[in-house]
């Protein structure tokens, strides 16, 4: 019987990461993307670091992995920065929205490129779901669309494809780890790779001169975002199913919606509401096996 003692996990982690949008976006107006990331991911290393340590886990890394970490690594890290600069151009809430969609993406690349097969309950639910897309993007007007204007929204949407591509490099790349030896072992790849071009005298000087809202918005990007948030989750899937684990994912734009609402006052309309749940409609039409 799932309860209570196994329900908190996976929802604080979609809780986490639902308000991680209004966090970056926070801290957007004091550092550049590349910044915010690297950040967060010293954050969660030191994070996910000492819980590893109170676990006891061995650290022994096979070199023969070095290469699917590497590969993870570089396209978690192109996510993150797509995402992160889309933000700059768009709202929290549309980021939120429009990251429900991955899944509807994920079954259209694997139909495309994997030969995997669409039912054609998927297929409306892609449909339902891509429309959602374009009256939320659009604000109701689809010819009101353009590179210009909606950059931000198309960035944010970019980031769903890298992070599909991601997905489909994790089935290719194993890795027998822990998954929480596996994040460690992402992360300080991941940081490696940004030291060169993100250690820079402009980037130093910015975070030297952090406010205190910049440095909470990152502690609670890399403690809990990117640190805890993970390892629940990693925890939530060995309690329980895998398809309800999953399913508190649908809650995280709301989640990001009230959040950005909350601290960054920004505006709730009904057509943005009715664009979402529309989105989250077609996406569970997608995820029905």
């Amino acid at each position: 019987m799932i309860t209570l003692k196994y329900i908190w996990k996976p929802l604080a982690s979609v809780v986490f990461w639902g308000a991680s949008f209004i966090a970056t976006k926070i801290v957007l107006d004091e550092l550049n993307p590349l910044s915010i990331i690297y950040f967060r991911l010293l954050f969660g290393i030191i994070t996910v670091t000492a819980i590893a340590l109170k676990r006891k886990r061995s650290f022994k890394m096979r070199i023969s992995d070095m290469k699917g970490i590497l590969l993870l690594a570089a396209i978690s890290t192109t996510h993150l920065w797509i995402q992160v600069t889309g933000l700059q151009y768009t709202s929290a809430s549309n980021t939120g929205w429009i990251i429900g969609v991955i899944p509807v993406i994920m079954a259209i690349l694997g139909f495309l490129f994997y030969r995997e097969k669409l039912t054609p309950l998927q297929s409306i639910g892609i449909f339902i779901s891509l429309s959602g897309l374009l009256l939320l993007i659009s604000k109701g007007d689809i010819y009101s669309i353009n590179l210009i204007e909606n950059k931000g929204d198309l960035l944010v949407l970019g980031s769903a494809f890298t992070w599909s591509f991601y997905s489909f490099a994790g089935k290719k790349v194993t890795l027998n780890y822990p998954p929480i030896m596996t994040i460690l072992y992402l992360f300080v790849t991941m940081a490696i790779i940004l030291s060169p071009i993100t250690i820079t005298p402009e980037n130093i000087k910015a975070a030297v001169n952090l406010s205190v809202h910049g440095w909470a918005s990152l502690m609670f990007l890399g403690v809990l975002c990117s640190g805890i948030a993970y390892v629940l989750w990693a925890e939530a899937m060995k309690e329980m199913p895998a398809s309800k684990v999953g399913a508190f994912l649908y809650l995280e734009p709301f989640v990001t919606v009230f959040t950005a609402w909350l601290f960054l006052k920004e505006e709730i309309t009904f057509l943005m509401m009715i664009s979402g749940i529309i989105i989250i409609a077609g996406v569970i039409l997608v995820n029905r096996k």
